[in-house]
C-alpha cells in the first residue's frame, strides 16, 4: 500500500514540476528574450541614428576611420553605402567583397528615407544579427549587432531551469516518500479500525487529532462507531426484551425464512414438540401438520395473514394457527391451544342442550295443566289472572329452551342443513308471505327490492328462520313507520340480502354486540315483546354454517338495516 501511495504522490509531484518547468520555459524565458531583444533593437536604433548624424556632419575624419570608430563604440559592425548600393566603408570586411547590399531589407528602407531594421542569421559566421540602417545624404549607414550573447544567455537559463527541475524532482521523491509513509501509516490505522468494526468489535476506536482530510475521516468513522455501538446495544436490549416477552407467552411462536427453515422459536414451542426445534432446519421436521404447513406457506407466498386449525401436531390436541408474513421475507406462526377452550365450550353446549332438553317435558306439562285449569276455572278473576301469568311464563320458557337447543345444535354442527340452489326471489317471497297478514294488521307494508340474478346455495328452512327473526324485529321496532323493505343484490361471488326498517334506529355502540347471546338494546321492551335474546345469535351461526356473513347498519331516527350474504351456486 505504501508503494502505491508513494507512486501516486510522486506522479502528482512530477506532473506539477513538469508543468511548472514548461510554463517557466515557455512564458518566462520567451518574455525575457523578447524584452532583451527589444531593448537591444531600441539601443541599436539610437546608435544607428547617431551614426548617421555623424556621417552627415563630420568632415574632418575620413570615412573608413569614422566607420571603424563608430563600430567600435557601438560594439557592432558598421557599414556605409552610396545611393547605388556600393559599399563605401565597412568596419570588419573589405568593401570590395560586398555587393548588392542595397537589396537587403534594412538598406532598401533606408534608401527610401526610413530607418530600416531586420533580424537574420549571417551566412558567413552563422550567428543571428540585428540590422538597423538609417538614411544619410548620398546613401545610408548600418549597424549590425550580433545576438550570440542572447542565445548564450538563453542556453544558460535553460541549463539553470533544468538544474532547478532536477533538484525539485529529487526533493519531490523525498517528499513523496515521507508523505507516502505518513499517509500509509494513517490509512493502515483506519483500515485496522474498519476491520475490527467489520469483525464485530464495536468498541474499537481511532484517535487522530489532526484536522486534515484524514483526521476528519477518522473523526467521522469514530463517531459512526460510537453511534453504531449505541444502536447495536439498544437493538440487543430490544431483542432480549422481545425474546423475554415471547418466551413468557403461553402460545407457541415459531419464525421461518422464505425457504421455510426455522429461524427462531420461543420456549413454549420447544416444549410443545417432542423433538424440540432446530435452527436452520426445515420446519416440516419440527411440525408435520399439513394445515399448519399450508398456512405458513400461504402466508409467505401471498404476503397475507392466514389462519387454520391444526389437529395432528399432538394427539387429542387442537391448535389455532395464525401465520403472518414478515417484512424481510418468511413468516411467523402463532399456535394457540384450543383444546381446553373447545372442551369447556362443548361442555357448556352439552349442559345447555341437556338442561333445555330436560326442561322441555316439565314445561310442556306446566303449559298443559295450566291451559286445562284455565278451561275449567270458575269465574274467579284473580285465579284466572294467576293461571294466565303461569301459562305466559311457561310459554316463554319453552320458547327459550327451544332457541337454546337450536343454537346449541347449530354451534356444535349437529344440525344438518339441506343446502340446495335456490333463487333469491323465492326466499324473499316466502318471507313476505309469512308476515304479510301480521304486517297488514300493524299497517306496515312489506316491499321487495330484488336486483340479483342466478341462484344461491341455501337451506330454505334455515334462511326462512333468519328472515323471520329479522322481519319480526323490524315489525317490533318499526311499528307505525309505514314500510319494511326486503331485498337482494349481487356482491361479487355472493348475494347480499337485507331487511330495512325506518324505525328509531340503533345506537352505534350496540351494533358490534347485537349478535351476542341474550344481548338486548332495550331490555324492557324486549321482555315485554317476549323475545329470548337468541334470535340474532342463531341467525349468525346459521350464516356461518352457510359460508356467509351477517351484519347490521343503523342511523338514529332513520332506521336500521340487517344484511347477510349467501354464496352463489356454481
Amino acid at each position: 500500500m505504501r508503494k502505491r501511495i508513494f507512486l501516486k504522490f510522486l506522479a502528482a509531484f512530477l506532473v506539477a514540476i513538469a508543468a511548472t518547468a514548461a510554463s517557466v520555459d515557455f512564458f518566462v524565458r520567451r518574455a525575457w528574450e523578447t524584452s532583451l531583444r527589444l531593448e537591444i533593437e531600441r539601443d541599436l536604433r539610437q546608435k544607428t541614428v547617431m551614426f548617421a548624424n555623424r556621417v552627415n556632419v563630420d568632415r574632418k575624419d575620413n570615412l573608413p576611420d569614422l566607420v571603424a570608430q563608430e563600430g567600435q563604440a557601438a560594439g557592432a559592425r558598421a557599414t556605409v553605402i552610396d545611393l547605388s548600393g556600393r559599399v563605401l566603408a565597412d568596419s570588419e570586411v573589405p568593401p570590395s567583397s560586398l555587393d548588392h547590399v542595397n537589396l537587403l531589407p534594412e538598406f532598401a528602407a533606408a534608401l527610401k528615407g526610413e530607418v530600416g531594421m531586420d533580424r537574420r542569421r549571417s551566412p558567413i559566421v552563422g550567428v543571428p544579427f540585428v540590422y538597423v540602417a538609417a538614411p544619410v545624404s548620398g546613401g545610408a549607414v548600418r549597424l549590425a549587432y550580433s545576438l550570440s550573447d542572447v542565445e548564450a544567455a538563453t542556453a544558460h537559463g535553460r541549463t539553470a531551469l533544468l538544474l532547478v527541475s532536477s533538484s525539485a524532482f529529487i526533493a519531490a521523491v523525498i517528499l513523496a516518500g515521507v508523505a507516502a509513509r505518513m499517509s500509509a501509516r494513517r490509512l493502515q490505522r483506519i483500515i485496522d479500525f474498519a476491520s475490527r468494526i467489520a469483525a464485530g468489535d464495536l468498541a474499537a476506536r481511532i484517535a487522530d487529532s489532526r484536522r486534515d482530510e484524514f483526521g476528519q475521516m477518522a473523526a467521522a468513522l469514530d463517531a459512526s462507531a460510537r453511534q453504531l455501538e449505541l444502536n447495536f446495544a439498544a437493538l440487543q436490549n430490544s431483542q432480549r426484551q422481545l425474546e423475554t416477552l415471547l418466551n413468557s407467552m403461553q402460545d407457541a411462536v415459531i419464525a421461518v425464512d422464505p425457504d421455510q427453515r426455522v429461524q427462531w422459536a420461543n420456549q413454549s414451542m420447544d416444549r410443545l414438540v417432542p423433538q424440540r426445534t432446530r435452527r436452520n432446519a426445515p420446519v416440516v421436521e419440527t411440525v408435520r401438520d399439513p394445515d399448519f404447513l399450508h398456512a405458513v406457506r400461504g402466508a409467505i407466498e401471498s404476503r397475507a395473514v392466514l389462519t387454520a386449525r391444526a389437529t395432528s401436531i399432538l394427539p387429542a390436541r387442537t391448535f389455532e394457527v395464525t401465520a403472518a408474513p414478515m417484512p424481510g421475507g418468511g413468516a411467523v406462526a402463532v399456535l394457540r391451544d384450543l383444546t381446553e377452550t373447545e372442551r369447556v365450550e362443548k361442555t357448556r353446549r352439552d349442559f345447555i342442550a341437556n338442561v333445555s332438553h330436560e326442561l322441555r317435558t316439565p314445561l310442556t306439562s306446566i303449559q298443559g295443566y295450566t291451559e286445562t285449569l284455565l278451561d275449567s276455572a270458575s269465574g274467579n278473576e284473580a285465579e284466572r289472572e294467576f293461571l294466565e301469568i303461569i301459562r305466559k311464563n311457561a310459554t316463554r320458557m319453552a320458547r327459550l329452551t327451544e332457541d337454546l337447543l337450536r343454537l346449541a345444535r347449530v354451534e356444535s354442527g349437529e344440525q344438518r342443513f339441506d343446502i340446495q340452489p335456490v333463487a333469491p326471489g323465492e326466499l324473499l317471497q316466502e318471507a313476505v308471505q309469512s308476515f304479510r297478514e301480521i304486517a297488514r294488521a300493524q299497517k306496515i307494508e312489506l316491499q321487495i327490492a330484488n336486483t340479483s340474478t342466478g341462484e344461491v346455495n341455501a337451506d330454505r328452512e334455515a334462511v326462512h328462520q333468519v328472515f323471520s327473526n329479522l322481519i319480526d324485529n323490524a315489525l317490533k321496532y318499526a311499528a307505525g313507520r309505514g314500510r319494511i323493505v326486503l331485498g337482494a343484490r349481487p356482491t361479487g361471488r355472493s348475494v347480499e340480502f337485507f331487511v330495512q326498517d325506518f324505525g328509531p334506529g340503533i345506537p352505534s355502540e350496540h351494533l358490534h354486540r347485537l349478535f351476542e347471546r341474550f344481548y338486548r338494546v332495550d331490555k324492557a321492551r324486549s321482555r315485554e315483546s317476549g323475545g329470548t335474546g337468541l334470535g340474532l345469535a342463531i341467525a349468525k351461526h346459521v350464516m356461518l354454517a352457510h359460508g356467509g356473513t351477517i351484519r347490521a347498519e343503523s342511523d338514529l331516527n332513520h332506521g336500521s338495516t340487517f344484511l347477510f350474504t349467501l354464496p352463489l351456486a356454481p
